[in-house]
C-alpha cells in the first residue's frame, strides 16, 4: 500500500502552505491587541486543544529567556512570547507559516527570528542555545520522533524545559469519514497508524484531498519514552478534548508533557 516515494517533509510543507492561503485556524495571526496585552504582562498560548497552557510550566519572567517555538509557525505562540519579552526563533517547515509570524513582527516592531526546516533536523540551530522549546501539537506530521527529541535535548541549556502537545494516538483509531460525518466511533485502524501506509495516493486524494497534510500517530512510547530515552526527566502532565470531533465526548484527544534538561 506504501507509496514507492513519498517526501512527508516536501510534502507537508507544500501543503501548509496551502492551509495559510485558505486560512486555516493555526495559521491566523495574533492581533495588534493581542500583542499589546501581551506587552503588558497579559497573555496565553495554546499547547493543546484551545486552552491556554498553564503558566507554570513556562518561566515567571520571560524577559531575556531565548525561546524555540518548534513547529510553531502562524503568527500565534511566537509573537505572544516575543511580546512577553523572550528572544523568540519560530523553526517551522513552510515559508508561509513562518511569513506570518513575520508579517506579526514587522507590524508590531518585535523582535522574533524565523529558520525554515524539518523538525527532526535543526542543524541550523547551535548546541545549548534556549532555555525553552515550546512545541505544540505538530509531531504527526513526522514519521519518526527519536530526531525530535535528540536534537531538543541538544538545543537546550540544562535546566531548560521543553514543552510538548500531541494528539492522543487511539484517535487513529477510527474511520475518519464516519466519525466526522455522522460521529460514530469505527474501529478500522491498527495502530501505529500513517496515511502512506494505510492508503494509496488515490485512496488519500479521495479521502482528504490530494493537498492534506501526510498524518502519522506515535505510540506513547516514542512520545513519552523517547524523550526519557533522549535524556529529559518528565515533570508534568496533562490531557485536554477536542470538542470539534466526535470522540471527545469519550476521551482526551489531546496530550502534554513538561519536561526538563538535566544541569
Amino acid at each position: 500500500m506504501q507509496d514507492l516515494v513519498v517526501d512527508p517533509g516536501a510534502h507537508n510543507r507544500a501543503a501548509w502552505d496551502k492551509y495559510v492561503q485558505e486560512g486555516n485556524e493555526w495559521s491566523r495571526p495574533v492581533s495588534a491587541e493581542d500583542v499589546e496585552r501581551a506587552r503588558m504582562g497579559d497573555w496565553s498560548i495554546v499547547l493543546i486543544g484551545r486552552e491556554p497552557v498553564d503558566r507554570s510550566w513556562l518561566p515567571t519572567d520571560l524577559t531575556g529567556k531565548d525561546v524555540l517555538c518548534l513547529a510553531s509557525g502562524g503568527g500565534q505562540q511566537g509573537p505572544i512570547l516575543a511580546a512577553a519579552g523572550a528572544r523568540v526563533t519560530v523553526f517551522d517547515n513552510s515559508p508561509r507559516q513562518l511569513g506570518q509570524d513575520q508579517m506579526v513582527a514587522a507590524r508590531d516592531g518585535l523582535e522574533l527570528r524565523t529558520v525554515l526546516g524539518d523538525m527532526r533536523d535543526l542543524s541550523a540551530l547551535g548546541d545549548a542555545a534556549f532555555d525553552v522549546v515550546f512545541h505544540p501539537v505538530s509531531n504527526l506530521f513526522v514519521p519518526d520522533l527519536a530526531p525530535v527529541w535528540r536534537e531538543c535535548f541538544r538545543v537546550l541549556r540544562p535546566g531548560g524545559t521543553l514543552l510538548v502537545g500531541f494528539l492522543n494516538p487511539d484517535v487513529y483509531l477510527f474511520d475518519h469519514e464516519a466519525l466526522d460525518e455522522r460521529g460514530e466511533l469505527v474501529v478500522v485502524h491498527k495502530l501505529p497508524y500513517s496515511d502512506v501506509t494505510q492508503y494509496s495516493a488515490e485512496e488519500r486524494a479521495t479521502k482528504f484531498g490530494a493537498d492534506a497534510p501526510l498524518e502519522y500517530s506515535h505510540t506513547l512510547t516514542d512520545q513519552i519514552g523517547g524523550q526519557l530515552a533522549a535524556g529529559f526527566v518528565l515533570t508534568g502532565f496533562a490531557e485536554a478534548p477536542d470538542q470539534s470531533n466526535a470522540s471527545a465526548q469519550y476521551m482526551s484527544n489531546y496530550f502534554a508533557t513538561l519536561a526538563v534538561k538535566p544541569g
